[in-house]
């Protein structure tokens, strides 16, 4: 089966060597760019302990490609989907979609545009640039792959297709608990690291910011319980911790996007909490998750 992947940004590219590697067809496709060239770049995805992973990728744009006959993973920004799903329509509608998005409602846009066969993948990995075709990568879990509807392909396969040695992916049942547990920790790193300027590790070495992110988690759960989603604050308060021992030394997405002076993704994370909480006349829960959203927006804007 052919793997397309939109996006190549660090995940993008760290995804396809690593396919590429263990024997896959894959082409790496911008998302946010459709100028119509393709080449071939050599890709070096360094690992923790020392050791490389390297390949040569193909790059292409969507304009490339008449019909996207395979499997499509989307690991471009997720503020790109409703304009990506009017694209992909056409070209793709028949085939498998895996979404490897940060956030609540990123799958939305394709259910709206009828996909047949939608997946959610929560990564548990780290990555960064460390120059235009060097990325540093790091596997903090398995990364969870779960069904959004299905009609045509088989969750099993999917995960077969994509898992290899150095990016591991399992099935999952309830993914949208998995979904929700994650984003709740994702509004935290990805609101106060970038405030601070700080790196993942933070909440483990300073007991001060990793009181400011339970008191985070402890607002966005009562938003998850209202959900249906039965998610606890412990749960939650130690996988941010185990996250941020194991990423120590990490930058996470949304501090690169600021510095790099790209749109975030905040507007799925503490601002979607937040909209969800309005809706269920129950915004006056979370209002530090909502203020420091905000300010990751007016930080965003004004480096842009």
């Amino acid at each position: 089966m052919k793997i397309y992947i939109v996006g190549a940004g660090t995940i993008g590219k760290a995804l396809a060597v690593c396919l590429k590697l263990n024997g896959k067809d894959v082409q790496l496709i911008r998302g946010s760019t459709d100028d119509g060239r393709t080449y071939t770049e050599k890709i070096r995805v360094d690992l923790i302990g020392g050791s490389e992973l390297v390949s040569e990728i193909q790059f292409s744009t969507l304009s490339n490609f008449k019909k996207l006959d395979g499997l499509i993973v989307l690991t471009n920004k997720s503020f790109g989907n409703k304009v990506l799903s009017e694209k992909l329509r056409k070209k793709a509608k028949e085939s498998p979609i895996v979404l490897l998005q940060n956030g609540l409602g990123v799958a939305q846009a394709f259910v709206d545009n009828d996909f047949q066969d939608i997946y959610r993948c929560v990564l548990f990995v780290t990555s960064q640039n460390i120059s235009k075709n060097e990325i540093r990568y790091k596997a903090v879990a398995d990364s969870p792959i779960g069904i959004v509807q299905q009609n045509n392909s088989e969750l099993e396969t999917i995960v077969s297709e994509l898992n290899t040695p150095n990016f591991r992916f399992v099935s999952e049942g309830n993914i949208q608990r998995v979904v929700w547990k994650k984003t709740i920790a994702n509004c935290v790193f990805n609101s106060i690291c970038p405030l601070l300027d700080v790196d993942n590790g933070i909440f483990h070495r300073d007991p001060s910011v990793f009181a400011l992110a339970k008191r985070i988690i402890k607002e966005c759960v009562h938003i998850s319980k209202a959900m249906g989603i039965n998610l606890e604050v412990p749960e939650i308060e130690e996988q941010v911790l185990k996250i941020s021992q194991l990423s120590d030394g990490q930058f996470i997405s949304t501090l690169q996007d600021i510095r790099n002076k790209k749109e975030t993704e905040i507007d799925t994370l503490n601002l979607e909490i937040y909209r969800l909480a309005t809706t269920l006349k129950m915004a006056h829960l979370v209002p530090e998750t909502k203020v420091l959203g905000d300010l990751i927006k007016l930080k965003s804007e004004l480096n842009r």
